[in-house]
């Protein structure tokens, strides 16, 4: 025992929580955070926090079991050998089927919201471009980033986030500082608000998906169980202030009638910042805000599509050459590009149903992983997360409701609001 924890203390040191809290919040925020005022306008500001609130607790839950079940591997080994090795075969080619079509469908989302985002920037230069071919460009000029190495996506991406922070403060400020309370606790429009709550669950699922880095923290910082808790509470918690003040921003300058608006041009990104822009008087701080619009989706791009290479190569066996880098990038790019091509306004869809799979990987699977391992080691005296068998329930409830809600929308039993 003493030889394991001097070893985690060497493996730890120098590193400490706020690294890992940043690699959590910086996978959690990104251009999914752009639908979260669209779908919460229906239930309004109160009720988003509320839900907000909710689905950041049980997504914390599930990636502290996931941690839970993580330990009794050793650092390295991934999301897919937990899966085989505790649930067998049937649940690893069901999660690995489910964090496949996430990526792929996100990359289709973020090339939806790219195209809208640049269509408006150029839009102020007096340049008009079909959405389809505003998403094509930048599908091309980022997939040339990936195609390059993960070496360029790292550098680029570094530069990116760089910016989002600068930008974000500087835009997201001002709005904070103009905001009208009134439109936050009186809205206008209908009087009737928490329908709405259980069509926007999956969105609030969507916006908290850092599970894939569970195992990545461990093989970082070792089985210091303390830190990385430390790491994901943290960064999780720093998503959701994010997100909090983003709601405020945008619903404390934007009426509720006008997101019925957004909604009907397809609640894309471009247009929601073009209704921001609207309210902010200084075109510097308008900038700013279609900068980091910008920044968002592109980095959110980068990284969901270089993770989505790495698994198609190895699923393929496509090696590093330049032929093989080739046909790696047509399997990962061309689907998700074409379907840019030909559905631009897809955003808010393709999100949903990125939620939807991601029940699957990032709640249910985490819940059953550490239900298997607390059968398999009754006695360890390891990390193990408080609240016993009825959280794990919980936790599975959540992940079924939230799929539920989002298949309910889509045929038109649950009220949304347009």
């Amino acid at each position: 025992m003493a030889n394991h924890m001097n070893a985690a203390k060497h493996r730890t040191r120098g590193k400490s929580v706020l690294g890992g809290a940043m690699i959590i919040a910086g996978t959690t925020v990104g251009a999914g955070m752009f639908s979260l005022p669209v779908v919460g306008a229906g239930m309004w500001f109160g009720y988003s926090i509320a839900m907000l609130l909710g689905v950041w607790f049980c997504m914390l839950m599930s990636g502290l079991l996931l941690l839970e079940a993580n330990l009794h591997f050793e650092p390295g080994d991934s999301f897919d050998t937990l899966t085989k090795v505790t649930l067998g075969q049937f649940w690893r080619v069901i999660n690995g089927v489910s964090i496949a079509f996430v990526l792929y469908i996100l990359t289709y989302a973020y090339i939806s919201g790219g195209g809208s985002i640049v269509n408006h920037s150029l839009s102020a230069l007096g340049v008009s471009l079909p959405q389809s071919v505003a998403g094509l460009v930048f599908a091309v000029v980022l997939a040339l980033v990936v195609f390059i190495s993960t070496k360029a996506v790292d550098r680029i991406t570094t530069i990116m986030l760089g910016g989002m922070v600068i930008t974000f403060f500087l835009a997201i400020g001002n709005l904070l500082i103009d905001i009208d309370t009134i439109k936050l606790v009186s809205p206008d429009g209908e009087p009737r608000y928490l329908p709405y709550l259980l069509a926007a669950i999956p969105f609030g699922l969507a916006s908290f998906g850092y599970h894939g880095n569970v195992p990545s923290l461990v093989k970082y910082y070792g089985k210091d169980a303390k830190t990385i808790v430390k790491a994901i509470i943290t960064g999780t918690t720093i998503a959701l202030v994010i997100y909090i003040c983003w709601l405020v921003a945008t619903m404390g300058n934007i009426q509720r009638s006008q997101f019925a608006d957004i909604i009907a041009q397809g609640g894309n990104i471009g247009v929601l910042v073009g209704a921001l822009s609207g309210v902010i008087a200084s075109q510097w701080l308008d900038n700013m805000l279609t900068l980091f619009a910008n920044l968002a989706v592109a980095s959110s791009f980068l990284g969901v599509t270089l993770g989505l290479f790495d698994y198609l190569a190895d699923l393929f066996g496509f090696d590093d050459s330049r032929s093989g880098r080739i046909k790696t990038a047509a399997v990962t790019f061309v689907p998700p590009t074409i379907l840019g091509l030909l559905f631009p306004n897809g955003f808010i869809l393709a999100i949903g149903f990125a939620a939807l799979a991601a029940t699957i990987w990032a709640v249910i699977v985490p819940a059953l992983l550490a239900y298997k391992v607390r059968q398999q080691y009754p006695d360890s005296k390891g990390f193990k997360v408080p609240g016993g068998t009825p959280l794990i329930v919980i936790v599975v409830l959540f992940g079924v409701t939230t799929a539920a809600c989002h298949l309910l929308a889509m045929a038109d039993i649950l009220p949304v609001f347009k």
